[in-house]
């Protein structure tokens, strides 16, 4: 009967162990924003050629080509091979490559829905919002879609 007794004693202890509660996490910091002025997001900061192998390779996961990305971001910045592969070069920042782009396609506004949660329609700073539409083509691209509705062709 001894062991009966120690059976039972050892099935109620992982029963208490169970029930003590996991002690809350801490909530993480936020990072800084990267010094782009007051109010700036970080990302008007970044060099538009640390994103583009990012934007290269989510294209060549899904089967798609740089011949592709590029022909998106030509169409929707009026740049040519010559000077979109110039930026790329000169490490150009994000704020600066769309403020300098040499024609921004008009037909860009017909470009909606939802990217990173927020929707597009609705994004009042002008370069976050290109840089939306620019996600936004990137991201039509990735999941099939045809370049000819891709361009609102």
């Amino acid at each position: 009967m001894p062991s009966a007794k120690k059976a039972v004693s050892k099935k109620a202890a992982p029963k208490r162990a169970a029930a003590k509660k996991a002690a809350p996490k801490k909530a993480a910091e936020k990072k800084p924003m990267a010094s782009v002025g007051p109010g700036r997001h970080r990302i008007f900061g970044m060099a538009f050629a640390g994103v583009y192998p990012a934007y290269l390779a989510k294209m060549e996961k899904k089967g798609r080509t740089k011949a592709e990305l590029d022909e998106v971001i030509r169409w929707l910045t009026g740049h040519t091979q010559k000077s979109l592969d110039a930026e790329i070069q000169k490490r150009t920042d994000f704020e600066t490559f769309f403020d300098t782009a040499p024609k921004m396609n008009p037909s860009r506004t017909q470009i909606t829905g939802v990217i990173c949660g927020v929707r597009i329609e609705e994004i009042v700073e002008p370069t976050m919002r290109e840089i939306r539409y620019l996600d936004k083509l990137v991201d039509e691209l990735a999941k099939g879609r045809p370049m000819e509705k891709v361009l609102r062709g």
